[in-house]
């Protein structure tokens, strides 16, 4: 017996083989979202650097935290979006702390 896949999982390809304009034109835009998202994961990784000097306030590595949080946070959904369910690799390529895996989706109050 054969299985097909449903056809809403298969690839949108036109009549023709040609790929369609529109779903190339999305694929592309979701890949240049996902490298800007990498870009300030490694911006926000680097700022943490800070956090060993003990002149760092509590407010301040917590701000800094936090701000790291909600950028691996988009960028995790950025993936999603792109079709990459594991963060794993992501997570050693870029080298997230815990402190901030552990953050990631909290919604914090304002003051």
């Amino acid at each position: 017996m054969t299985v097909r896949p449903p056809q809403s999982l298969s690839p949108s390809f036109t009549k023709d083989g040609a790929l369609n304009l529109l779903e190339y034109e999305l694929m592309s835009e979701r890949a240049d979202a996902l490298g800007r998202h990498g870009l300030k994961v490694e911006k926000a990784i680097a700022a943490l650097s800070v956090l060993s000097d003990p002149q760092t306030t509590t407010a301040r590595r917590e701000q800094l935290l936090d701000d790291a949080a909600d950028v691996v946070w988009a960028f995790f959904i950025q993936r999603e979006i792109c079709g990459l369910r594991s963060n794993r690799d992501a997570v050693q390529r870029y080298g997230i702390p815990k402190e901030v895996m552990a953050r990631l989706g909290i919604v914090r109050r304002k003051p």
